[in-house]
């Protein structure tokens, strides 16, 4: 099992790297210590893989297009295929600790095409009206789930079929998934539209691509061939902030890994993160996360993260809706 205190995205998009995850067998498994990521929060990403989590610790919100949900201790859930989707940690009393199996649908299917994943994985992995599937202990069916996800991080890789078993327990979960979804399966019509949920992800690569350049509304509308109008909309409908709003956001978590990872001066940082001058970039990065740029690079590298006490004014440029 790995042990994550980030997230890696693949270059130039919001894609998230999966490191460990081959065609010969999709999957991995991880503990993400959660308190350790730089942000505070899993930035916005997305994924082919399924996510089946389930919360050790802690309190987290997720967000997706459609809208958010909140994971106590004890619950967990799962995060569809292609799904946008970030994460950003609540709890301040203890740690944030998340459990997650991360796999390609077609292990379960064993091939593309067959009847198998026609008749049991299609069906709930391309529910694009299935974001987000929550489970809780208080429900007994979705504790049931949530029994059977904990005791699949159980098994030892090191025995005898251990890739057998997995398959086998993610295979019954899949299918008690699937049962408990089955009245929001017919449900088409409440599905997020898809042809914005594509539009967006041009639009993240775009600007991960030029967050250090001018980027106007204008140059983000022409690269996903859309009127300015319907730029703004889809920012509002599927990531809930302008797209000023999230070029400030990349830009600042851009800034915050240089200064974690790097010597190099709070100018050039400002320059090469798109921000400006030493000043402007002083002021907006105290704006957003109450720290000034050298006094967070020393508190990151002097302690390795900053403490969730210290945390609790950090801000970033658009509030998530409760």
């Amino acid at each position: 099992m790995q042990i994550i205190h980030s997230i890696q995205l693949h270059s130039g998009s919001n894609e998230e790297n999966l490191p460990g995850f081959t065609p010969e067998f999709p999957y991995i498994a991880s503990r993400a210590e959660l308190d350790h990521y730089r942000e505070f929060f899993v930035p916005w990403h997305w994924h082919k893989a399924v996510e089946l989590f389930y919360m050790e610790s802690g309190e987290i919100r997720y967000h997706t297009p459609g809208g958010t949900e909140v994971f106590p201790a004890g619950t967990g859930g799962m995060v569809n295929s292609n799904v946008l989707h970030m994460t950003e940690m609540l709890s301040r009393t203890e740690e944030n600790v998340q459990y997650l199996h991360i796999f390609d649908p077609v292990l379960i299917a064993g091939a593309y095409g067959n009847l198998i994943e026609k008749k049991y994985v299609t069906p709930l992995a391309a529910a694009s009206q299935l974001e987000l599937i929550r489970l809780t202990p208080d429900i007994p069916e979705q504790a049931e789930i949530l029994t059977m996800i904990r005791q699949a991080f159980r098994l030892d890789e090191n025995e005898f079929g251990y890739e057998v078993s997995l398959r086998n327990a993610l295979s019954q979960i899949w299918l008690k998934l699937l049962e408990l979804s089955s009245s929001e399966l017919i449900h088409e019509e409440t599905a997020p539209d898809r042809k914005a949920d594509d539009k967006i992800k041009t639009m993240m690569i775009y600007i991960h691509d030029h967050f250090a350049e001018k980027i106007s509304v204008r140059d983000l509308a022409e690269a996903a061939f859309l009127s300015e109008r319907e730029c703004y909309r889809v920012f509002q409908s599927c990531l809930h902030m302008t797209p000023t709003e999230y070029l400030t956001s990349i830009r600042l978590q851009m800034a915050c890994r240089m200064l974690a990872e790097t010597r190099e001066s709070v100018t050039d940082i400002g320059h090469a993160c798109g921000l400006g001058s030493s000043s402007y970039f002083g002021k907006t990065f105290r704006e957003h996360t109450g720290y000034a740029p050298l006094e967070y690079r020393r508190k990151w590298q002097d302690n390795g993260r900053i403490s969730r006490w210290e945390a609790d004014g950090y801000q970033w440029p658009h509030r998530y809706p409760a």
